[in-house]
């Protein structure tokens, strides 16, 4: 399992993923989750990813493969948009291509899910969720925010906090919450965070950082977030029916 969060916010753009992949308890490792394709002042392109490591490794390593020798590739895609639906039209592929006969009837799942966010020139920062089937979704004013993997953790801080209009260092602030609530939940997702924050129309390199268990701001703000939270229930009020 893994845990993967995007967000499309008036400033820019939030990128977050966790490292942690298992199968099984004594079958855990670390693997990024994250891939920057970018050219310098024309587009910045991200993918996280979620479900069979096999899968979205292959799925990144052929749209990386296909930069210079394919008709269609990222990075002549004309807008987001065409951009998400060549990587749902990879992840078919990849799928097709491996959950093959000899597979059928062993439970072996060979989805894979991306959140596919960036900004070409020409448009505003997108944002958009691609599924194991090849469709998508795109972030919208309505719901700005985006997750895959093991999300129902951290969803409720970020529904409480997250809207358009939330600045980036805000927005990294509740999303590091937000991991800090899924790690201590489930045992699937853990350190280190790797983070990426794009400022909208910038074109900037891109410069993610990667969040270790001994980063001092992160401990910090764990720490401050916990007790914070006991504070805040030891002054909820009592009810009167309560024995």
């Amino acid at each position: 399992m893994t845990y993967c969060v995007a967000m499309r916010l008036d400033a820019g753009l939030l990128f977050a993923s966790d490292t942690r992949t298992n199968a099984g308890v004594d079958q855990i490792a670390t693997f990024r989750k994250m891939s920057v394709f970018e050219k310098p002042d024309e587009r910045l392109i991200v993918l996280l990813s979620a479900g069979n490591l096999a899968t979205t490794q292959s799925v990144v390593t052929l749209l990386r493969q296909r930069l210079e020798h394919e008709r269609e590739h990222l990075f002549n895609r004309p807008t987001m948009y065409d951009v998400a639906e060549l990587v749902g039209r990879t992840v078919k592929e990849i799928v097709a291509r491996d959950a093959n006969a000899q597979t059928l009837g062993q439970g072996v799942d060979f989805g894979g899910n991306f959140l596919v966010g960036g900004q070409i020139k020409g448009e505003p920062p997108r944002l958009f969720h691609v599924y194991a089937q090849g469709n998508f979704i795109e972030a919208t004013e309505d719901t700005p925010y985006l997750q895959i993997g093991e999300s129902k953790y951290g969803k409720p801080i970020i529904d409480r906090v997250i809207k358009p209009s939330t600045t980036l260092k805000e927005a990294a602030k509740c999303t590091l919450v937000s991991f800090d609530s899924t790690i201590r939940s489930n045992l699937s997702v853990g350190l280190p965070i790797d983070m990426l924050l794009y400022r909208a129309n910038s074109f900037a390199p891109a410069d993610p950082h990667r969040i270790t268990a001994d980063d001092p701001y992160f401990n910090s703000l764990r720490r401050g977030w916990s007790e914070g939270l006991r504070k805040t229930f030891e002054g909820l009020p009592d009810e009167d029916w309560f024995a």
